[in-house]
């Protein structure tokens, strides 16, 4: 079993800056591409940035330049550093992970979600 717990959502103004963090744990052999996804109100769950296992990234064109996906194998973490934060980025945003567990089985597992909230 694979946990995934996310932190660092929050009320935000437009303009400032959040880091969300997303731990691992269980029974893990390997994490292969972490992620984050956001989902707001009404709308469908959407990619928002991904790291290889190597440190390659990719982001949603509406945050390039703002947000920057990093992690720290060591520690299983995944980071999403959000600048110049927007009112549409408001969202639940979601921790994504593709874990082989000790027994071999390879799957993706979801984070519980946190809430971030860009308002003035």
């Amino acid at each position: 079993q694979v946990q995934l717990v996310e932190s660092g959502g929050g009320l935000v103004q437009p303009g400032g800056s959040l880091r969300l963090s997303c731990a691992a744990s269980g029974s893990i052999f390997s994490i292969n591409a972490m992620a984050w996804y956001r989902q707001a109100p009404g709308k469908e769950r959407e990619l928002v940035a991904v790291i290889s296992s190597g440190g390659s990234t990719n982001y949603a064109d509406s945050v390039k330049g703002r947000f920057t996906i990093s992690r720290d194998n060591a520690k299983n973490t995944v980071y999403l550093q959000m600048n110049s934060l927007k009112p549409e980025d408001t969202a639940v945003y979601y921790c994504n992970a593709n874990v082989q567990v000790v027994s071999g089985t390879r799957k993706w597992y979801w984070g519980q979600g946190t809430q971030v909230t860009v308002s003035s």
